[in-house]
């Protein structure tokens, strides 16, 4: 029995429930979770971003880059991509067995995107549905679905993102365009689609926004059977209900991003789901760390914490003396043109007492004081780069032309495709990259999860389809 006006959807000739998993890449979900979700009769979504693949065994091949250059890492990194996704959505579709439908996610901004969802759709005919893709502006999404001759989704966060998308390309392949995901900026878990005309600090109303959308949608043609997914915050359906069957809003669906990690099925490792189940409002924070420059949501454990720290052991210096830089820096840097004020020059000494004794220059004209161990770990890890985004901010990467940003690496990040795969599979949760949506804390309040209850995929959605 669904809950009150939720009815299946037709998306890519079948017919569906409303319920579409959010992808989360690097193992985060997988060919059980997204299977089992599609045959519950939802949308599963597999993730293309450097999906685990399997040895003859059937076991994880672990992920090894052992080339001297970052372009031949990165090279690497998308056969690793490609035969990785490639797994994972044959396992899913076996899973899936007809029912429900099954979508591939992928970063735009991941390191070879587009050689990456090529490859994976080459030799996947027949087996995916859709494909959603957000993180900055896939134009060649639209010519890619056309090829191939699957559905497209793009993930928005607002009306005027969707225009763009449409007016350049996207009008051009209408009829494969299944759904268009409106991703929350402030509340949906991974990297987040905040604009630089939206304050972080001040979440906005979903409803006004998407129907915003709706009206962009309307005026370019697009009919209101195509659905707009909600993103981001999705707990409850009865929460929604003003938003089911709202002539203003047109056909909707919701996406679940979160509420999947704690399944059976789930990928992640035991004490991932221990975590989420602790979780108070307020311990996702929304933070700028991430390599990519986009805003990002994830759990503020110590690994979070300790970017935060880095952070706020910063000071700004001039090459030369001028304005209230006028004395020189003394502790953690070598040679003498760090120009700064009295009062930052007290507080470096203050963190070189307490132990943080080396300063890292920052693109920005700052430098960052860090304990020696810390240094040298970030220095391997930029030298340890394989490419995993199209633009990288913590080793100074690029995908295409000279390979180089042409900015200093800037030691404020991280190694994202380091701490995400470790996590994956079974690194310690306090010393790597925990996302999650910003409703977490909602498994500690939600008596469905009690006495340390973890429902399967189909048991999960059977919950959300009665409301709860």
């Amino acid at each position: 029995m669904s809950f009150k006006g939720l009815r299946p959807i037709k998306y890519a000739g079948r017919e569906v429930w409303p319920l579409v998993e959010g992808g989360k890449g690097v193992s985060a979900t997988n060919h059980a979770s997204s299977g089992a979700w599609a045959a519950a009769g939802g949308i599963g979504t597999i993730s293309a971003v450097n999906a685990d693949s399997y040895d003859a065994e059937g076991k994880i091949v672990p992920q090894v880059y052992e080339q001297l250059t970052r372009k031949e890492r990165h090279q690497q990194l998308i056969r690793y991509a490609i035969d990785g996704a490639v797994a994972q959505v044959k396992r899913a579709h076996d899973i899936a067995g007809g029912r429900g439908a099954l979508n591939i996610n992928v970063l735009w901004e991941m390191g070879g995107a587009q050689e990456v969802l090529e490859g994976v759709l080459e030799q996947t005919p027949g087996l995916v549905q859709g494909v959603t893709c957000g993180a900055g502006m896939p134009y060649k999404l639209a010519e890619i679905a056309a090829r191939f001759n699957v559905c497209y989704l793009p993930i928005v966060s607002s009306g005027r993102a969707f225009r763009a998308l449409w007016k350049r390309s996207y009008h051009k392949v209408a009829d494969l365009m299944a759904a268009v995901v409106y991703e929350d900026p402030w509340l949906a878990g991974g990297h987040n689609g905040l604009s630089n005309a939206e304050d972080p600090t001040k979440p906005e109303d979903p409803f006004p926004r998407v129907k915003a959308l709706r009206d962009v949608m309307r005026k370019e043609g697009i009919s209101d059977d195509v659905p707009i997914v909600m993103a981001g915050g999705v707990w409850f359906l009865r929460e929604w209900q003003d938003w089911i069957d709202n002539p203003e809003l047109g056909t909707i669906a919701f996406q679940y991003g979160t509420r999947p990690l704690l399944t059976h099925e789930s990928p992640i490792p035991q004490g991932w789901k221990d975590a989420l189940r602790e979780l108070e409002p307020g311990d996702v924070l929304l933070h700028r760390f991430s390599p990519t420059g986009f805003y990002s949501s994830a759990v503020r454990n110590p690994f979070l914490r300790s970017l935060e720290g880095r952070s706020e052991r910063q000071i700004p210096y001039s090459r030369v003396e001028a304005g209230e830089h006028t004395v020189q820096l003394d502790v953690g840097v070598k040679g003498k043109n760090f120009w700064v004020t009295p009062k930052d020059r007290e507080r470096a000494r203050a963190w070189v007492a307490e132990g943080h004794s080396d300063a890292l220059k920052t693109p920005d004209d700052t430098v960052i004081f860090v304990n020696s161990e810390e240094r040298g770990q970030i220095r391997q890890d930029q030298a340890d780069c394989m490419g995993c985004l199209s633009h990288c901010s913590f080793s100074s990467w690029k995908d295409h032309d000279d390979f180089t940003t042409g900015r200093l690496a800037d030691p404020r990040s991280f190694c994202i495709q380091k701490t995400l795969q470790d996590i994956a599979h079974g690194g310690n949760v306090d010393e790597n990259l925990m996302f999650a949506g910003h409703a977490a804390y909602r498994f500690k309040q939600d008596p469905f999860y009690s006495n340390n209850f973890t429902p399967t995929v189909k048991e999960l959605v059977d919950r959300i389809l009665t409301g709860d």
